[in-house]
């Protein structure tokens, strides 16, 4: 089957009109004379991996076996965005009661209290003047927590193509507990898959380095590629040169070290894919373990917080109406 045809069975196989039209605006170039990578790229609607994919396919000659790769890697990023929804909805869903239920107290409850705390002239505890002071100043707060994640957007949107806010941002993010090691985690399987993919497609070592640092968006691997492509370049292990940058662990700088030594390169960065691969599904459900707890810990202390708050000064009220 030509590529003309099979795109207009892949168009006709579509429910959404967007699809459609994307599928049909890649078919007319490609019967323009466009390569199928070239047509792809222009749409703007794809990702670096997955127009660089095509490109190798097409270059190699083993478009179809690049194909049947980018599906498999679909499939499992399908199934890995699935399962952090999974994992991710219930405490999203949790946080927005909490937030609702705090609304509600400090715009209803804790006022009805405050009312009944003026008509006795009595000195409060802190923590009580604490929740009163929230109440009377929430709509402060909120709008200048609005405002503030709003400037951290318009903040992020201007600066994240820069190189010293990559590098600031990522080096920050890789440091928060367990979501810095899944975020590494995440990246560094994305590198063993890209690299299984242009090493079992033929590509010249250092032309996968290249292409790898163009396909994957994250600063470390990307700044380590730099030195590593110029050492190789002057006849250094490629092993070598990747152990001198931390973001690759001894697991993958061991593997390809023997991948060097008995020249299948491909194929120990396809076995530390699937390893990463594995790993990485168990963290995710780990998260899901370990966030149902915390949240129901952070729940139960925001409640407790404010009932304490409000219950102690009316155990006090109630011993001076009911002396002796």
């Amino acid at each position: 089957v030509d590529f003309k045809k099979a795109l207009e069975i892949l168009k006709q196989q579509q429910k959404k009109t967007q699809q459609k039209e994307l599928i049909d605006t890649i078919m007319q170039d490609v019967v323009k004379g466009k390569s199928l990578f070239e047509a792809i790229r222009d749409t703007g609607k794809f990702s670096n991996y997955e127009f660089f994919s095509i490109k190798i396919g097409e270059e190699t000659r083993r478009l179809e076996a690049v194909l049947q790769q980018l599906y498999v890697y679909f499939d499992k990023k399908i199934k890995m965005r699935r399962q952090l929804v999974s994992v991710l909805a219930y405490p999203i869903l949790v946080l927005g009661l909490v937030f609702g239920a705090l609304y509600f107290m400090l715009n209803h409850v804790v006022p009805m209290f405050a009312n009944i705390f003026k008509q006795f002239d009595k000195e409060l505890p802190d923590i009580t003047k604490y929740v009163l002071w929230l109440s009377d100043n929430f709509r402060t707060i909120a709008l200048v927590i609005f405002a503030i994640v709003a400037g951290v957007i318009l903040i992020h949107k201007s600066l994240k193509d820069t190189e010293q806010y990559r590098k600031v941002t990522t080096k920050v993010a890789l440091k928060i507990p367990f979501f810095g090691k899944l975020l590494r985690q995440i990246y560094i399987t994305r590198f063993c898959q890209t690299m299984s993919l242009l090493l079992s497609a033929k590509t010249p070592l250092i032309e996968s380095l290249d292409l790898v640092q163009k396909m994957i968006s994250f600063y470390p691997i990307e700044k380590s590629l730099d030195t590593i492509k110029k050492e190789v370049l002057k006849g250094a292990l490629f092993s070598t040169s990747l152990a001198k940058h931390s973001i690759y662990d001894y697991k993958l700088l061991s593997m390809v070290s023997v991948g060097e030594q008995i020249n299948r390169l491909d194929e120990m960065f396809e076995k530390l894919a699937h390893q990463y691969e594995e790993e990485t599904e168990h963290k995710t459900k780990m998260l899901g373990v370990v966030l149902d707890p915390l949240l129901i810990v952070i729940i139960g202390s925001v409640v407790g917080f404010v009932l304490i708050a409000m219950y102690v000064p009316m155990f006090e009220l109630t011993k001076v109406i009911t002396p002796g």
